[in-house]
């Protein structure tokens, strides 16, 4: 084969690679993720906007699908407020770093966190040690859970009544309307998201 036929196999094989790069650019990075973004805006425009949640005011507050703080700016609890677990997502609900604390059961730093919080929530909600649900004291794989068990939010109920100046009984069964049952009946366990429950509260206006 001559070096001119080479030359011109390499540039019509070049070009055919070109046009098939070109091709899968414009289909699969452009027209297929407009479609799929088209599809979710109209088929599910709140999950596909990142499931906002807006407060009283109109404004974003947060993901439903995303937990935060309910803290003062020294970091303590603020008492008016249904608590999240704990995190261990950077330094506390960061989305950029989405991780567990590694720590494994018998870990001195996760046992002694764990006495920690546990002494906190028996102080400020007034039950015993024994009562406290391990969601409370212990953080989610991702650290941005944004759910706490039904068990957990009960325990809150009084501390939060009394800091709002509301009867327990009406706060209880605030727990109860945003406590979100087992998917199709039977997978995963009951939940209760926190910013929906203590946004549901500030619509209380107390």
């Amino acid at each position: 084969m001559s070096t001119r036929t080479s030359t011109r196999t390499y540039a019509r094989h070049l070009g055919v690679a070109a046009r098939a790069m070109l091709v899968a650019t414009v289909v699969l990075g452009l027209a297929y993720t407009a479609v799929i973004t088209g599809i979710g805006q109209l088929a599910l425009p709140a999950q596909a906007n990142g499931s906002l949640v807006r407060g009283t005011d109109g404004q974003v507050v947060g993901s439903a699908l995303l937990g935060q703080s309910f803290t003062d700016a020294d970091g303590g609890a603020l008492p008016q407020y249904f608590q999240s677990r704990p995190s261990a997502a950077g330094t506390g609900y960061d989305g950029a770093a989405s991780s567990g604390s590694n720590l494994g059961p018998e870990n001195a730093d996760l046992v002694a966190a764990i006495g920690e919080r546990q002494a906190a929530i028996a102080s400020s909600d007034g039950v015993a040690i024994g009562d406290i649900p391990a969601d409370a004291v212990t953080a989610s794989g991702s650290g941005l859970d944004p759910h706490i068990s039904p068990a957990y939010a009960q325990l809150q109920v009084a501390r939060v009544a009394e800091a709002r100046g509301l009867d327990p009984a009406a706060v209880a069964a605030l727990v109860d309307q945003h406590t979100t049952g087992r998917d199709l009946g039977f997978l995963g366990e009951p939940r209760v998201n926190v910013l929906e429950l203590n946004l549901a509260l500030d619509a209380l206006g107390r």
